[in-house]
């Protein structure tokens, strides 16, 4: 995705190809290297694994933000942290409206009976004149609303600071979160995860979606009480959910999600696309370059150490 040789001969450049349980695996895997990149949000570095790294000299995670680095430890380290092109691009909330494709049409369903011999087994719903209710009204929720009209749906949105006029220019009239929960035939978070967001649907906000709707979550896992979620796709509660995002990640294997046939699963490929990978692999080879220069680029919220290397 990216032409790692511009680093010259003298870098040894390695690539991970599964998932590093911090702190011990990742400590162990990970004490050699003088520069760690991170894709995303996909291994944490709390202090725990910063302290035994002691060769650790530069952290590039891609992206423009993360809430898996103990950036106080890095400081305290001397370690800067560099982040990657603030570009966004469409893919999460492409994926985002494939995944409600996917719960309305059980598709992924329909797809694994043609694979072992079957023929049609289930009834989706079209979209067209349905509710599309956004949770988050931002660069990705504004996407997303111009998809569901698109398919000649309603658009309606909440978020805690949204004016009906900031949701008028995204095409969505602006109403309550439980107003949004009853009336929606698909909600769609697209929200940030933060103290105010962190379980912000539980069991009591679930019990207000009807019984025919879809929910899907593109954004981070705890923004739902995935507990509640289980419970009520389990009873049938609502008709499917789309999820891409989840509390623990990688995703437990017997994980009771796992087992439901109205939750369709994706292991947070939101952001992953050839172009998207593209943009952030060569993002982290440039902050590579300008560190090794002496003047780092991106510093993530402006930290530099006054060293160079």
């Amino acid at each position: 995705m990216a032409d790692w040789a511009r680093l010259g001969p003298d870098a040894e450049v390695v690539a991970f190809d599964r998932h590093l349980r911090v702190p011990d695996e990742a400590a162990a895997a990970l004490a050699a290297f003088d520069v760690i990149c991170l894709m995303r949000e996909r291994m944490g570095v709390p202090r725990a694994l910063i302290e035994r790294l002691p060769r650790l000299k530069l952290i590039v995670m891609s992206g423009s933000q993360s809430q898996s680095i103990d950036f106080a430890a890095a400081a305290e380290r001397g370690i800067p942290v560099c982040r990657t092109s603030t570009q966004l691009s469409n893919s999460a909330a492409e994926h985002a409206f494939g995944l409600i494709l996917c719960c309305a049409r059980n598709i992924a369903q329909e797809a694994h009976t043609m694979r072992t011999g079957g023929w049609q087994s289930t009834v989706g719903i079209a979209l067209h004149g349905k509710t599309l209710g956004l949770l988050g009204l931002g660069t990705l929720g504004s996407m997303v609303a111009r998809y569901g009209h698109a398919f000649g749906m309603r658009v309606i949105a909440w978020s805690q600071n949204l004016t009906d006029e900031r949701a008028a220019t995204a095409g969505a009239r602006r109403v309550g979160k439980d107003e949004l929960l009853r009336g929606s035939d698909v909600v769609s978070i697209h929200l940030k995860l933060s103290a105010r967001t962190r379980g912000l649907l539980g069991a009591a906000e679930l019990a207000l979606m009807k019984p025919s709707a879809i929910l899907v979550n593109t954004s981070r896992g705890p923004i739902i009480d995935e507990a509640a979620l289980v419970a009520a796709l389990e009873r049938r509660q609502i008709r499917a959910a789309g999820l891409d995002a989840f509390d623990q990640e990688p995703l437990p294997a017997d994980h009771a999600l796992r087992r439901l046939d109205n939750a369709i699963l994706t292991p947070h490929l939101g952001y992953v696309t050839e172009e998207t990978l593209r943009m952030f692999y060569t993002g982290m080879i440039e902050d590579i370059e300008a560190w090794r220069a002496g003047t780092p680029i991106r510093l993530y919220g402006g930290f530099d150490t006054g060293e160079r290397p």
